[in-house]
């Protein structure tokens, strides 16, 4: 029984599950010259996709075709906010439905998206049906527009956050998860995928740069040079993960979301708002990411903790979520944090992709 409880991980009730499927491929000119215009050709492929989205029951569908790349988050209130290279929904399963398009009458897109997000109730233990009525919709809507020369690479991204504080703020209920891996979980549910895939596993956190932390390190921020700030913060970042075992990892204050990818199919790269970070989850070797600037104070600073291949246990995930959670208590108790009154969230992420 003391082995079984070290595999699960007793995460808060309150705890708040996503699910989205993006479905993508690179269109040629030869795709765009079926079409009369760049505008009828999204406009054909969103009502074929609509409408085969009300016949599978999907509620909540967007074709992306202006190649930002889309951000999915849980909120109570229902919000879609562009930026130069993002396209951000926030949203709550239970309640929001949409079917929206988003693209440039004038541009073709590098990439057309097609974003289902996951709607009702126990997104975790619908995950496998949600999936299969994805496919079945990609199948029919291949067949309607009688595509040619087109593959789309799905990429299915499931999210579990909570406040690893939870509990100091009173809320006491929990309940034990074995975060079993997507490809076992989607077989025993009737769900194929492709023996050929790519999984990534992995947990994020976040820290505010408030104003109690900088005066805990205010010795440190100099006017021109946060170096020695940002290298106090890494070096305990790291000598938690090195006690708990954790050898995939990443820091990054520049201002840069972290993007995480498997080497196999993503090398490492960024642009203005993205940090992309591969990390070879097959070599069991340390492999650290540090990203900083010297010169600028961010506002947020960004961890990753990447499960590598020998973390994935038959019973699951759980013993890699026990160190993680045990990694941030740890480390967050050596910075000005109050867990009765700061949010830490951490985010555990599960995906799975291949070519369809």
């Amino acid at each position: 029984m003391a082995s079984m409880n070290l595999n699960r991980v007793y995460i808060p009730a309150n705890a708040r599950n996503n699910q989205y499927i993006l479905a993508e491929f690179k269109p040629e000119n030869e795709f765009y010259d079926c079409f009369d215009n760049l505008k009828s050709c999204y406009e054909r492929i969103a009502r074929q996709l609509f409408a085969l989205c009300d016949e599978y029951e999907l509620h909540n569908v967007h074709l992306i075709a202006n190649d930002k790349l889309p951000i999915v988050r849980f909120h109570e209130e229902s919000h879609c906010l562009q930026t130069e290279k993002q396209i951000l929904f926030f949203y709550n399963p239970q309640y929001h439905e949409a079917h929206k398009t988003y693209y440039h009458d004038d541009t073709a897109a590098k990439k057309i998206r097609l974003l289902f997000l996951a709607t009702g109730d126990d997104i975790r233990a619908n995950a496998a049906h949600f999936h299969n009525k994805v496919t079945k919709t990609l199948d029919a809507l291949h067949n309607a527009l009688t595509f040619k020369n087109v593959t789309f690479k799905v990429r299915d991204h499931q999210h579990l956050t909570y406040d690893v504080f939870a509990k100091s703020k009173g809320n006491k209920e929990s309940y034990g998860y074995k975060l079993r891996s997507l490809y076992p979980r989607y077989q025993a549910r009737n769900c194929t995928l492709p023996a050929d895939h790519s999984e990534m596993t992995y947990a994020t956190f976040s820290i505010p740069v408030t104003r109690s932390l900088k005066t805990e390190y205010q010795h440190l921020l100099l006017s021109d040079d946060c170096s020695q700030f940002y290298k106090t913060i890494e070096d305990l970042f790291l000598s938690a993960c090195t006690n708990k075992h954790l050898t995939h990892s990443a820091f990054v204050a520049n201002g840069r979301l972290p993007i995480i990818r498997n080497s196999r199919t993503d090398k490492s790269d960024g642009n203005c708002e993205l940090q992309k970070l591969s990390f070879n989850i097959d070599n069991s070797d340390v492999k650290i990411k540090s990203i900083w600037q010297s010169d600028g104070l961010v506002d947020t600073m960004h961890f990753v903790v990447v499960a590598k291949a020998s973390d994935k246990k038959d019973v699951g995930y759980g013993k890699f979520m026990n160190q993680v959670e045990s990694m941030v208590k740890t480390f967050t108790s050596s910075l000005a944090i109050s867990p009765q009154k700061q949010d830490i969230n951490i985010r555990f992420f599960q995906h799975i992709s291949y070519q369809y």
